[in-house]
């Protein structure tokens, strides 16, 4: 149990830090409060705690991240072949994203951009805190430094996927973010990859205490091996999502698919906790959206249609909601505030390991080991396994086999599935073919007008 003083010191560091990031991540005026932030790197505990707020801003004000109603797990959701507004004629913002026609100016889109990049400005505000300290101890700054460097990257992960090329933001100086261009995708790839590759080599295998929510070597090599499948790196995926699931220590699929988000879950490799600055009576927001007494957004008929009857993940991930006669996701259970948090809004999972590693042997030839990965999640789905059903399959079958795994286990998780399409270059084909809006270049969405407004030299994605 923290102190009140030690609560009061997060909550203050969280201000510092929240004071250095703005809606507007190029526009920060020379810092007045230099000196504080200074004085929160000068001991282990307070420079641990700049990185707690980070932890809290992430479910408090992240919205690109907090599940919430402009979370990636929303608005990409809606842009995919998941899950649709059910107030058409008020969430008007919500039917531009659904209908793939998203203006410059949306609000949501703001949100996202402008969310995500708070989050990059405050990371870049504890890393050089942390690198210019002389008072804390080697092994905090080298923890730090690692936890800092994944959430620089995975916030980028975000970014480069949703938008294409972006700002690569790197400092706190004002003056070099003024004059801030695009980045190539690679080039922001590239810096991910430095980022998560550093934070394997500083970051401890295991957790502070029981609780999952902080990052640890484990965490980054699940996102690393992530980007390596994206980059189309077969091998390294797979060395990576073997390192993470050879931790059966730390990890396992677990059989009660109402287990599966519980807080500190034995599958769960990184989570956000709802309990950040003292607040013990929420829940996650991906509960509120979706299970809530008054839901807005609801799982397509097409989607909810897709499982087959005798697949678990139907019966325990999809409720049907009687009133609005729809399906809804029901991974998260609990839609209430309440005095008992019992889930935790989980960012990375063990399931997700197994696929990775699954299509990177595929794609390198190796049909055994593919199939042996997909059916661990066959398996838990309680579905025939392709070594019984199917053993000589080829190996387009077998991606296309893992694809369609992918879209029944990390639906409405993350944007799973809106970038799932993209980086297979099936979206056109999909989205296409019941959309009569779609254009190729909605694969990206529009920098916020607002950006460009005040920084010319943003530019603007095709199509828009």
């Amino acid at each position: 149990m923290k102190s009140y003083k030690d609560i009061k010191s997060i909550i203050a560091i969280t201000l510092v830090l929240c004071a250095l990031s703005c809606d507007d991540f190029v526009e920060v005026d020379v810092p007045t409060n230099k000196l504080t932030v200074e004085s929160v790197f000068d001991s282990d505990e307070t420079a641990r705690s700049s990185m707690q707020g980070i932890y809290n801003e992430l479910f408090r004000s992240a919205s690109f991240c907090n599940g919430g109603s402009n979370s990636v797990t929303a608005l990409a959701g809606l842009s995919a072949d998941e899950i649709f507004t059910l107030n058409t004629a008020t969430d008007l913002g919500y039917l531009e994203f659904q209908e793939n026609e998203i203006l410059p100016n949306n609000t949501a889109n703001l949100s996202l951009w402008s969310s995500a990049y708070n989050i990059v400005y405050m990371a870049n505000s504890v890393l050089e805190g942390v690198s210019a300290s002389e008072q804390i101890s080697v092994e905090v700054s080298n923890q730090l430094e690692g936890e800092v460097r994944f959430i620089r990257a995975f916030t980028f992960f975000q970014l480069v996927n949703l938008y294409g090329e972006v700002p690569l933001v790197l400092t706190t100086d004002y003056r070099i973010n003024a004059e801030m261009s695009r980045a190539s995708v690679e080039e922001v790839y590239s810096q991910i990859s430095i980022d998560l590759q550093e934070a394997v080599t500083l970051l401890d295998a295991g957790y502070p205490d029981s609780e999952r929510i902080n990052v640890n070597r484990f965490a980054a090599e699940a996102l690393l091996a992530r980007v390596y499948l994206y980059r189309q790196e077969w091998a390294l995926a797979e060395i990576h999502s073997t390192n993470v699931i050879n931790q059966s220590d730390y990890y396992e699929l677990l059989k009660d698919l109402d287990q599966v988000f519980l807080k500190n879950s034995q599958e769960a490799i990184w989570q956000i906790s709802p309990a950040g600055n003292g607040n013990s009576s929420t829940n996650t927001n991906d509960g509120y959206l979706f299970v809530s007494p008054i839901p807005r957004l609801a799982l397509t008929n097409e989607y909810a249609a897709f499982f087959e009857d005798s697949d678990m993940r139907r019966s325990y991930w999809i409720g049907y909601n009687q009133d609005k006669e729809t399906y809804y996701p029901h991974k998260y259970k609990d839609g209430r505030s309440t005095n008992n948090i019992t889930e935790y809004s989980t960012v990375l999972r063990l399931a997700e390991q197994y696929l990775i590693r699954a299509e990177a042997r595929a794609r390198q030839g190796n049909i055994s080991g593919g199939i042996s990965d997909v059916d661990k999640i066959k398996d838990r789905a309680g579905l025939g396994l392709l070594s019984e059903t199917n053993p000589e399959i080829n190996q387009e079958d077998l991606v296309n086999e893992i694809l369609i795994e992918r879209k029944k286990e990390l639906f409405t998780e993350w944007g799973h599935r809106w970038f799932d399409l993209k980086r297979v270059g099936k979206a056109s084909e999909t989205l296409g073919s019941t959309n009569p809006l779609w254009q190729d270049t909605d694969v990206l969405y529009p920098i916020p007008e607002q950006e460009r407004m005040k920084i010319p030299g943003l530019g603007q994605n095709d199509g828009y």
